[in-house]
């Protein structure tokens, strides 16, 4: 039951993980990544800041104790020049004191060497290990600068491909079919030619008809009257040349119309 259900838990999160990948936006997921690696660009950088502050800590102690050596070592011989002084006027009492002094100082100075000696073995990894953090910092933070520019590359290449996306669908709407009750342009382009064609076809046959030969006639006929009453109009105001001008035209038109009814 247990491995049943790992399988199933196992499985779920996979198709979960590959919807989430599938649905989501580029864009953010990009953002997020460029957030991430700073990020791990501020860790480092507060790493290395521990690293070196632990070398420079090591490097005050060691100067420190180095100091305190020195001090020392002029202590001890001070007390000894101080019990070689006191023998020389056989005063046994200081002599002792000063000898004992100098062996206390003596004594502190074997610890402060081995003190220091540790301090510069610290000292030197400290060092090595700042050098190493600094050259990280550096390295992380060139890496992180051609990401930033990068990601403007990618921005742009994805802003392309969003236009790219949408005109590809812009062109397949106008060869394929949207939905049920939307034809497509080439189905709605066959229609209108279909009708121009059969518009034009009719419109062929009317001019070619008898019926359209006499509407013509007729046309003719109506356009000849006018233009007789127009010269008559015309002799009574007396604009004889033009009236006979006129009536010229009206005879031209009414032997077109004549020969256009015989060869019908």
């Amino acid at each position: 039951m247990l491995k049943l259900f790992k399988r199933w838990w196992n499985y779920t999160t996979a198709k979960l993980s590959g919807d989430f990948e599938s649905r989501a936006d580029p864009k953010v997921q990009l953002e997020q990544a460029i957030q991430e690696a700073q990020e791990q660009h501020r860790r480092l950088k507060e790493q290395a800041a521990n690293v070196i502050a632990n070398q420079k800590q090591t490097e005050i102690r060691l100067n420190r104790a180095m100091e305190e050596y020195e001090k020392v070592g002029n202590n001890a011989r001070q007390a000894v020049m101080m019990a070689d002084d006191a023998q020389k006027k056989n005063d046994e009492k200081k002599m002792t004191e000063y000898t004992s002094a100098a062996e206390a100082f003596a004594n502190r100075m074997i610890v402060l060497e081995r003190e220091v000696e540790d301090l510069k073995s610290l000292h030197l990894q400290a060092s090595q290990a700042a050098d190493q953090a600094k050259s990280a910092v550096t390295q992380n933070s060139s890496a992180l600068q051609k990401k930033l520019a990068e990601r403007q590359k990618l921005l742009s290449q994805l802003d392309q491909a969003k236009m790219q996306e949408q005109l590809n669908v812009a062109m397949t709407s106008l060869n394929e079919q949207v939905g049920q009750d939307v034809p497509s342009f080439e189905e709605v382009r066959e229609k209108v030619e279909s009708r121009y064609a059969k518009a034009k076809g009719a419109s062929e046959l009317n001019a070619e008809s008898v019926e359209g030969r006499m509407l013509e006639v007729e046309q003719a006929s109506l356009n000849v009257e006018a233009q007789s009453r127009l010269s008559e109009i015309r002799a009574q105001l007396g604009l004889n040349e033009e009236a006979a001008s006129v009536a010229d035209s009206a005879e031209a038109a009414t032997s077109q119309v004549e020969g256009e009814t015989e060869t019908a």
